[in-house]
C-alpha cells in the first residue's frame, strides 16, 4: 500500500465494528460491467456503424477532384457534393446520438460510484466518521468523476477509433500500397515514445492523487490552525507532479503533431511525383492527405483513451486500496 494510503488508513483509530464486504467493485472492469452492462453492445453497434461510414466522405472527395476537369460532367459533381453533405450530416447525427449515449452512461455511472462509495464509507462508526471526513470528500467528489466518467468511453471509443484507423488505412492500401506504406511509416515511432511517456504521466498521477488525500486529511487534522510546514510541502509536490504532467503530455501531442505534418509533407511530395510521371491521380493525392487528417484525429483519440485508461486504472485501484484501509481498521 502506498504510504499516503496507509497514513490515512491508519488515522481512523479505534474502529471495532466487524468489517464487512464492501459494494465497491474490486477492480475498474468489474465496476464498468456493474455500471453499464449491455449498454456497452448497444454502444458498440453503434460506433461500428459510424466508423463504417467514415470511409464514404474520403471516396467522395476522390470522385469529386477526379471529376473536375475541363469537359467534365457536371451534374455529377453536383450530385457528389449533394452526397457529401448527405453523408456529413447523417455522419454527424449519428455522432451526436452516440455522445449523448455515452455522456448519460458516463455520468449515471458517477452517480452509482458517488452512492456506493457513501454507504461503504458510511459503515465506519459515526463517531469516527469526522476523522475522515477529508478523505471522504475527496473520494466522493473529486475522485469518483473521472472514474465513473470513463465508463461511456471505456469499450465504444477504442472501437470507433480503431475502426477508423483501420478502415481508413485499408482504403488507402486499396488505393496506392506504395503511400499507404509511408503512412503506416509515418504513424508506427509512435508506438514506441508514446507508451513510455505514458507511463511516466501515469507515474505522477498517482502520486498526485495520495498527496491530494494527504492535504484532505491534514486540514480535517488541524482544523483552524495555521497550515503546516507538511502540508505546504505537499502542496508544493502538487503543484511540481501537475508541471511534470503537463510538460510531458503536451510534448508527448508535440511529437504527435510533428509526424503528422512531417506525414502530409512526405504524401505531398511522393504523390505529386506520381501524378507528374503519370502513376496515380490527382483525387488519389487529395484522398491520401485527407486521410492523413482522418487518421490523426482517431489516432490521436486512441493515444487519449489509453492514457486515460491508464490513468483511470490508476486512480481506481488507490481508491479500493484507501476503502480496504478503512475496512481493516473496522476488523
Amino acid at each position: 500500500m502506498p504510504p499516503a494510503i496507509a497514513t490515512l488508513a491508519s488515522a481512523v483509530p479505534g474502529l471495532r465494528q466487524k468489517r464487512h464486504r464492501l459494494a465497491t467493485p474490486q477492480t475498474l472492469l468489474a465496476f464498468i460491467k456493474d455500471a453499464s452492462g449491455f449498454h456497452q453492445l448497444a454502444l458498440v453497434v453503434m460506433a461500428i456503424v459510424l466508423f463504417v461510414a467514415d470511409l464514404a466522405p474520403l471516396e467522395l472527395q476522390r470522385r469529386i477532384v477526379n471529376a473536375a476537369v475541363p469537359g467534365g460532367n457536371a451534374r455529377a459533381i453536383v450530385l457528389l457534393a449533394l452526397l457529401y453533405i448527405t453523408a456529413a450530416a447523417a455522419m454527424g447525427a449519428l455522432k451526436l446520438g452516440l455522445n449523448l449515449y455515452r455522456s448519460y452512461l458516463g455520468e449515471s455511472a458517477v452517480r452509482r460510484l458517488r452512492k456506493t462509495l457513501l454507504d461503504d464509507l458510511g459503515s465506519l462508526a459515526p463517531e469516527d466518521r469526522a476523522e475522515v471526513e477529508g478523505v471522504e470528500v475527496s473520494l466522493v467528489l473529486a475522485e469518483a468523476e473521472p472514474v465513473g466518467a470513463f465508463v461511456g468511453v471505456s469499450v465504444s471509443e477504442p472501437v470507433l477509433q480503431g475502426g477508423i484507423v483501420a478502415g481508413t488505412f485499408g482504403y488507402m492500401l486499396y488505393l496506392d500500397p506504395l503511400m499507404a506504406a509511408l503512412a503506416l511509416a509515418v504513424f508506427a515511432p509512435q508506438a514506441a515514445f508514446v507508451p513510455l511517456m505514458q507511463r511516466a504521466i501515469n507515474r505522477r498521477v498517482v502520486q498526485r492523487t495520495g498527496t491530494l488525500r494527504s492535504i484532505s486529511g491534514g486540514i480535517i487534522g488541524q482544523g483552524r490552525h495555521e497550515p503546516s510546514r507538511l502540508q505546504t510541502a505537499r502542496i508544493d509536490r502538487v503543484f511540481r507532479l501537475n508541471m511534470g504532467i503537463f510538460k510531458l503530455k503536451f510534448s508527448m501531442n508535440f511529437l504527435m503533431n510533428l509526424m503528422h505534418h512531417s506525414g502530409v509533407a512526405l504524401t505531398l511530395g511522393l504523390g505529386g511525383y506520381l501524378v507528374v510521371h503519370g502513376a496515380t491521380e490527382l483525387g488519389t493525392v487529395v484522398a491520401f492527405v485527407a486521410g492523413l487528417k482522418q487518421l490523426n484525429d482517431p489516432w490521436g483519440g486512441l493515444v487519449d483513451w489509453f492514457r486515460e485508461l491508464r490513468v483511470t486504472q490508476a486512480k481506481y485501484g488507490l481508491l479500493r486500496q484507501a476503502l480496504d484501509g478503512f475496512s481493516r481498521q473496522v476488523a
